[in-house]
């Protein structure tokens, strides 16, 4: 049992009322972008700041789901993206990383060199599109996906978690007859589960935030993804007069609510996934940092 001086318990209360206070400060604007979002357009005219809403509306979600924004069939084309996108990084970067931890291979610091001089310098955004362009990716999905299929920051996060496992698992692999893909795909790669959950998290976010390369990729509306359908609701939210819909129940909605809701609706479906892989987030973002 743990026994603290009296000096110590209080400094342990403070420090827990500091985070509580922290946290709520941090969950406020997200509570307060709710608030607004099932608050009717006259409350929300009256009050500015709403703490609790007298009364809930939903005619905000309402229009987003059966208005002429795309909604759904931006989340169809982001959640598409999102998870094939990141399965075929994770992969390609397990199958970059992989060869490149193994200090046998030939020309391996030539590789690691070319790798790390990407980070420091690319073709720039006019040759990506040309690029793009003669793959004949122009408006398809795969031009969200293709030019980014590796991610040289996490190429060298997962070798470097590769150089940590013992040599003497391959080397027992080794002995009792395994190949080096049985070795990669039966041992290493059960082993790589917290860096997997790591960087799929980071590739995962990445995917469903971007929205600049389907402004470029994607003249194509119906192949918008998620994040460019909130862009262009908070483009008309500055063009359009605040109440847009008058509703069978008498409910009008502001346009204000309407941003809200869309900031709710593409929001949460990826604060969702990370309470699944957290156990894993933990270990994963502190690889390198001890080397024993």
């Amino acid at each position: 049992m743990e026994h603290l001086t009296a000096g110590e318990r209080v400094a342990k209360h403070v420090n827990i009322f500091c985070l509580i206070v922290i946290a709520l400060l941090c969950l406020f604007p997200f509570y307060y972008v709710v608030v607004i979002s099932i608050s009717p357009e006259s409350e929300v005219i009256r009050k500015g700041i709403i703490w609790f809403p007298e009364k809930v509306a939903w005619s905000a979600y309402a229009e987003m789901i059966n208005g002429k924004h795309g909604l759904l069939q931006a989340y169809q084309i982001t959640i598409f993206r999102t998870v094939i996108g990141t399965l075929l990084n994770l992969l390609l970067t397990f199958m970059t990383a992989y060869p490149l931890s193994k200090k046998t291979l030939p020309g391996r610091s030539g590789f690691i060199l070319f790798i790390v001089f990407t980070m420091l310098f690319n073709g720039g955004l006019i040759p990506t599109y040309l690029v793009v362009q003669s793959m004949g990716l122009l408006d398809t999905v795969w031009a969200l996906i293709i030019p980014g299929l590796i991610g040289t920051f996490y190429v060298i996060i997962m070798k470097s978690f590769f150089e940590q496992l013992p040599t003497e698992i391959g080397e027992s692999a080794m002995i009792d007859g395994a190949g080096e893909w049985q070795t990669m795909l039966r041992i290493v790669f059960p082993l790589t589960m917290p860096v997997m959950a790591t960087v799929g998290l980071f590739y995962a976010v990445y995917h469903w935030n971007s929205y600049f390369d389907a402004v470029m990729y994607l003249n194509d509306v119906s192949l918008h993804p998620l994040q460019v359908v909130l862009r262009n609701i908070l483009l008309n939210v500055q063009m359009q007069n605040t109440e847009i819909s008058q509703f069978s129940d008498g409910n009008k909605v502001s346009m204000h609510s309407v941003k809200m809701a869309a900031v709710v609706l593409t929001t949460v479906p990826i604060l969702v996934v990370y309470p699944f892989i957290q156990k894993y987030f933990t270990k994963g973002v502190m690889l390198g940092s001890v080397k024993g």
